[in-house]
């Protein structure tokens, strides 16, 4: 009984022991086979160290591919303390040629950490200093190549594409608002080392570093540069406190330019103040818009039925009394006798004030909001502003004939085009838009792609045809005169407003502006204007912005390629308007006979010979008298 206790015992032990066989190779079994990588990660971890390298951000670029923010690369200083040999002779030699003291750069070779990165001095050095290091030959002292931004234009568009900071992050701009496409992974070269972090001599590890997304802007880089160079003429000419512009598209909402002044370069945005750099006036700034408000009035009022344009008349004997106010017109005297379409070729205030009386405040006021005032617009970008506007209960008969003609409230740039580009497209109200799709880095390959967005209908589509047309006439008869560009039908309206500080209006300070469109029968594009303060000039806008915005039209007309408009409104002729006269033919004719038609113009010949035989520009062309005409000439 004795020995069979202990073979019993014996067995039980000996099944125990298989059992505890059977366990630790099935544990071993799924170590091998299962969790061999997981613990292989988790060692190489322990002795293996990343040499940083950064991704390239995704290029952000214009309508037609113009590259508008793109990376170079630099070198970045990287330490390994543990591989320092001569900590003292490194932190001597790095710092002069850092230039910068010796304890600061103690900081970093003396620090307890694997890999300690040379922040802010060691940060995209020049190839000149980058070689100096080189040259040392320190242990544990290592170059490592570094992705930065660089905007290849420099100031243009600086608030629009924003900037990024030391570490490659967007700060502002789109650059902010799309960071996360446009971020990278990072890659590294990864080396090993054993617990005192002596380098061991094993093969490195490379990992590629993967660029980010593109992304595709709806600006025009031949518009942008348009709008650039006007305003540094601006500020050149009569030195502003600020200026700035806008082009739309009025048939979806995309931004095909914008800019503004003051404003700043990209690449070294550290020597700007941070108001500078975060004021991104044309969706930020907000001011009284004066007179280029009064298309939403008449916009108002013709869709209401309470005028028609061509045969209602108004009598302005120079001012209005509304509850005891006087409100003057520009002009002393006033216009007297006048249809509501020279009203408004002639901005007379008082011909307004009777509209906006007529229309009463919940009429005028609701389509105020039809046309998004008071409200942000919802661009992609951030910081836009609201504009203020009178609440309804607060409306009296002055504040009534105040807005009527834009003054007493305030709206955005943004805000102004939007709605001016809903008037004359028909009646769509559509969500202004800057990027128009984000693209795979590698190959282009767009992967999200951004559609206009109706927001609302406005008005009908006959009430635009009819404010479309009065736009023209202000140009070709009326106070936009000098925007007119013969065969093109541009539309457009002046703004002259009284600046206001702690509730009072500024003498001789105004904000002028113009809201021009391009063609006026068939809008391919609308622009806004604004220069606040001008010096050195005529307090009115017709003298100051139109000019300007001509330029700038003349430039998106060739931009977007528009075609000359057949049933233009006939210019009326002022003492210092450019006058065009039409080239004739005059091929085959000889040179007497040629000079004799071509009077209006400046003659120059090439070639030799009595008889023309090619003429630049040909017959028909309209040009302004004076202007070049090129003859060839043979026998």
């Amino acid at each position: 009984m004795f020995h069979g206790k202990i073979n019993e015992r014996i067995r039980l032990l000996f099944f125990i022991m298989i059992i505890l066989f059977i366990f630790i190779f099935l544990r071993v079994s799924y170590i091998e086979l299962v969790d061999y990588q997981k613990l292989k990660d988790l060692a190489e971890d322990l002795w293996s160290r990343n040499l940083p390298i950064t991704a390239d951000r995704g290029l952000i670029l214009d309508r037609n591919g113009v590259v508008l923010a793109d990376n170079i690369t630099t070198t970045s200083l990287v330490l390994i303390p543990n591989q320092i040999k001569d900590k003292e002779l490194v932190s001597i030699s790095l710092s002069k040629i850092l230039k910068v003291t010796k304890e600061e750069m103690d900081k970093h070779v003396y620090k307890k950490t694997s890999i300690e990165r040379v922040h802010p001095e060691g940060r995209g050095l020049p190839y000149d200093i980058a070689n100096q290091i080189e040259s040392l030959k320190f242990d544990g002292v290592y170059l490592v190549k570094e992705s930065k931004r660089y905007y290849p234009y420099n100031n243009l568009l600086s608030h629009v594409l924003g900037y990024v900071g030391i570490d490659n992050q967007g700060l502002s701009g789109v650059e902010l608002l799309y960071d996360n496409y446009l971020m990278g992974e990072d890659g590294a070269i990864k080396y090993f080392s054993d617990a005192k972090g002596k380098k061991l001599a094993l093969s490195e590890v490379y990992k590629a570093p993967l660029s980010g997304m593109n992304i595709l802007l709806t600006i025009d880089y031949n518009i942008q540069k348009s709008l650039e160079r006007e305003l540094n003429n601006i500020v050149s000419m009569f030195n502003p406190d600020m200026a700035l512009a806008i082009v739309m598209d009025p048939n979806n909402g995309e931004i095909l330019a914008m800019s503004s002044r003051p404003d700043y370069d990209p690449n070294y945005y550290l020597d700007y103040s941070m108001e500078k750099l975060s004021r991104n006036l044309p969706i930020w700034a907000s001011f009284e818009p004066g007179s280029t408000f009064k298309i939403i009035t008449t916009a108002a009022s013709v869709e209401e039925k309470i005028v028609d344009l061509e045969t209602d008349t108004f009598y302005d004997a120079g001012s209005v009394i509304v509850d005891g106010r006087r409100i003057g017109c520009w002009k002393a005297g006033g216009h007297g006798h006048q249809t509501f379409l020279q009203v408004m070729e002639n901005s007379c205030n008082p011909g307004f004030v009777k509209l906006g009386l007529t229309l009463g405040k919940e009429r005028l006021f609701s389509y105020l909001d039809l046309f998004g005032f008071g409200e942000k617009t919802g661009i992609d970008l951030n910081g836009e502003a609201t504009g203020i506007i009178f609440p309804l209960e607060k409306v009296k008969n002055l504040e009534l004939a105040t807005t009527s003609f834009g003054q007493g409230v305030s709206v955005t740039p943004i805000q102004q085009i939007t709605a001016v580009s809903a008037v004359v497209n028909g009646g769509n109200l559509y969500k202004p838009f800057l990027v128009k799709g984000i693209a795979e880095g590698q190959t282009n390959s767009i992967i999200k792609q951004f559609q206009k967005e109706l927001v609302r209908q406005t008005i009908s589509p006959d009430t635009s045809a009819t404010m479309r047309y009065a736009l023209e006439s202000v140009v070709a008869r009326g106070g936009g005169r000098y925007a007119y560009i013969e065969d093109y039908r541009v539309g457009g309206k002046t703004g002259t407003a009284q600046k206001v500080q702690d509730g009072r209006y500024l003498i001789n300070n105004y904000i002028m502006s113009f809201l021009a469109v391009v063609p006026a029968n068939k809008p391919e594009a609308v622009l806004f204007l604004a220069i606040d303060n001008p010096k050195n000039t005529a307090l009115l806008s017709s003298y100051t912005t139109a000019p300007i915005a001509r330029r700038i039209l003349l430039d998106i007309i060739e931009a977007l390629n528009i075609e000359k408009q057949p049933n233009a409104i006939e210019r009326v002729m002022q003492w210092d308007s450019e006058k065009y006269a039409v080239v004739p033919n005059v091929i085959n004719k000889s040179v007497k006979e040629a000079n004799k038609e071509l009077f209006n113009f400046e003659v120059v010949y090439t070639g030799s010979g009595n008889r023309v035989i090619e003429q630049s520009p040909k017959a028909g062309t309209k040009l302004i008298e004076g202007s070049i005409v090129r003859l060839l000439l043979a026998d």
